[in-house]
């Protein structure tokens, strides 16, 4: 696939739950639903819960649109933990399909995401972005004196 085709993938996607949690901030009806303030404790959940939901959509869409595999994956398996919790609910809460078949559909694209974008090694998700990574000659001590002289 070209890179211009999985950037504006990225951006799409980015856009729907940027949207996505600008609605749960909506305090009333939205033009696609009825107020998220209503349907979460329709859903069982207290209403304040779609805040979390919301900041949780609103910074892994930023997460997307930043061109590199770490945040693209951190992005991508934060919305497959909130999209674990809707596809959850709606089959808690027997919603029928025609409701329901986004949050399963961008469940599986988040899973295929996160597995494109999958860290060669677990620790490069805790490293700094300025820290070399494994393979990378470090200077040495002397070297690193010799340069602040």
């Amino acid at each position: 696939m070209s890179k211009r085709l999985m950037t504006g993938l990225y951006w799409f996607l980015a856009f729907e739950f940027a949207l996505g949690a600008v609605t749960k901030y909506w305090p009333g009806d939205t033009i696609f639903s009825a107020a998220y303030s209503t349907k979460f404790v329709d859903w069982g959940y207290p209403s304040w819960m779609r805040f979390l939901v919301g900041a949780l959509e609103g910074v892994a869409a930023v997460l997307l649109v930043i061109p590199r595999r770490r945040t693209r994956f951190l992005g991508a398996t934060t919305l497959m933990f909130v999209l674990t919790g809707a596809v959850t609910t709606h089959i808690v809460n027997h919603d029928p399909a025609v409701e329901s078949w986004a949050a399963p559909t961008h469940l599986l694209i988040m899973g295929i995401l996160a597995l494109a974008n999958w860290p060669a090694d677990w620790r490069d998700l805790l490293r700094a972005p300025t820290e070399p990574t494994a393979g990378t000659p470090r200077p040495s001590n002397e070297m690193t004196r010799a340069q602040h002289l």
